[in-house]
């Protein structure tokens, strides 16, 4: 029993020998503790457009991609300048921003590495449909001279532009709003040269705006491409909202919810359709010290013609409607509609009301027969949502945060 008690102990420190042995030969290369080196195959890097590809439309979305590997660099140089990108979170992926310039060639540099830091360069190019002619933006609103770019709460975002657009949908997505409080909003097509922005509600007080319209290289049509982009500022004031009656002949006047004013006022006469003041939801156009105002339809020498100079004026429609100085009808405001059309007020109201009101305040008039219709100056408010959506070619979206 004892010589087997010793044969067990000097077989297991020979197995403890032969097992640190194998160990350290394990490691290989001779020197132990070190890991054998790993082979990693070269990072593989795929780019679209694919390299001289020509006519590649201005809107289209540069891919770079990285197999095997992480893009650590990437470039894409044109004549005028380069597209902006934006990495994915595990560096695999790059996507250009932004609209290309027509008829340039660009260069698309990529560096990817593997996990061993070897790295693999790729060049390739592409060339942009050339433009046959250019559109830009003629009036953008609202605007410094329009405004003071303080505005009131149904004040919409206006944009004409120089050139008939037939690819709406491609304008409409490159023009962005952005407002310190959260808007659902959409723009509308009036016609082919004309788009509006307006929220579903009225806006938030107080809020911040800035309208971006990104469309330089934009297609607008075949052969049709945006010149530039351009930007405007603007903030909404308090909310201030005006509502009148043609059947009780007042105005009233309410700040942040709260009256601040009532005032009587005389509507229009009747009798005929455009002798009708209309009704709906109006908004401040334009506030003018002075006037001159003439009959619609009628020339000098005709019978019911008139033209008269009259002072402080805020404008509602194109049809000619305004709320006015009448002090010719004070004693008719309150109890009669005797005017042509517009609003009179006494003169001490008129210039209470012209230095108090915000180009785009809404004034909503009730009471008449005539309607005003949403293409008669700015009753875009005239329109219901859905309505509005009808002639949207993107149909809404909620601004992002500015």
């Amino acid at each position: 029993m004892g010589q087997a008690i010793r044969g067990s102990s000097q077989g297991a420190g020979l197995l403890a020998l032969v097992l640190a042995t194998s160990c350290a030969a394990s490691n290989g290369a001779g020197v132990p503790g070190t890991p054998s080196p790993m082979s990693y195959a070269d990072a593989a890097v795929s780019v679209v457009p694919v390299d001289r590809t020509g006519k590649v439309p201005t809107g289209t979305t540069v891919l770079v991609a990285a197999r095997g590997g992480v893009l650590k660099k990437v470039t894409v140089k044109g004549e005028n300048g380069s597209l902006a990108g934006v990495l994915s979170a595990d560096g695999t992926q790059w996507r250009s921003r932004g609209t290309a310039t027509p008829g340039t060639s660009y260069r698309v540099s990529a560096t990817a590495v593997n996990p061993a830091g070897k790295a693999t360069e790729t060049t390739t190019s592409f060339s942009t449909v050339k433009a046959d002619k250019t559109f830009a933006i003629e009036t953008f609103a609202p605007n410094r001279d329009m405004t003071g770019l303080t505005v009131g709460v149904g004040m919409p975002v206006m944009i004409t532009f120089d050139q008939p657009i037939s690819d709406r949908v491609s304008v409409e997505r490159n023009l962005t709003v952005h407002a310190s409080r959260p808007v659902f909003g959409a723009w509308h097509w009036f016609d082919d040269k004309t788009v509006h922005f307006r929220p579903r509600e009225f806006w938030p007080a107080h809020t911040k705006v800035r309208v971006e319209a990104r469309l330089a290289g934009v297609r607008g049509g075949d052969g049709l491409y945006g010149k530039r982009n351009q930007s405007i500022d603007f903030k909404i004031g308090r909310s201030q909202i005006t509502r009148g009656s043609t059947g009780t002949h007042h105005l009233t006047v309410r700040r942040d919810g709260r009256k601040i004013r009532e005032m009587p006022m005389s509507a229009g006469q009747g009798g005929v359709w455009k002798y009708y003041t209309t009704s709906g939801i109006h908004l401040a156009m334009s506030r003018e010290p002075v006037t001159i105002m003439t009959s619609p339809g009628i020339g000098p020498g005709s019978p019911g013609y008139y033209q008269m100079t009259v002072y402080n004026t805020v404008r509602i429609s194109n049809s000619g409607e305004y709320i006015h100085s009448a002090p010719w009808s004070v004693g008719s405001q309150g109890n009669s509609n005797v005017s042509h059309g517009c609003v009179n007020v006494s003169p001490a109201n008129a210039k209470w009301f012209i230095d108090n009101t915000l180009i785009g305040d809404p004034i909503i008039i009730t009471g008449s027969p005539r309607v005003l219709e949403p293409t008669n100056g700015w009753g875009h408010w005239q329109e219901n949502w859905k309505q509005w959506l009808k002639w949207s070619s993107v149909k809404h979206f909620t601004t992002e945060a500015h």
